[in-house]
């Protein structure tokens, strides 16, 4: 859905806990966080207002989004 939001807890609700706990322990996660919320809210923007930009451009956009949560999920399992 265009505009939806992304965001870890909205991704991982159980995880709420150990989102913070990483988040305020871990200096990588924080980092890696912040880019993907960062990521998340440029696209999120182009949908929203739509910009235009090319598919292509959009779509690289969305894959690097989805390779940065799924670090984060693998740093949250861990």
């Amino acid at each position: 859905m265009l505009g939806e939001s992304h965001d870890l807890l909205h991704e991982f609700p159980d995880l709420e806990n150990k989102i913070a706990a990483l988040r305020s322990a871990n200096p990588e996660f924080a980092q890696r966080m912040d880019d993907y919320d960062e990521l998340d809210a440029r696209v999120r923007s182009i949908e929203e207002l739509g910009t235009p930009v090319a598919d292509e451009t959009i779509e690289e956009l969305k894959k690097e989004r989805l390779l940065l949560k799924d670090s984060l999920y693998l740093m949250l399992r861990a």
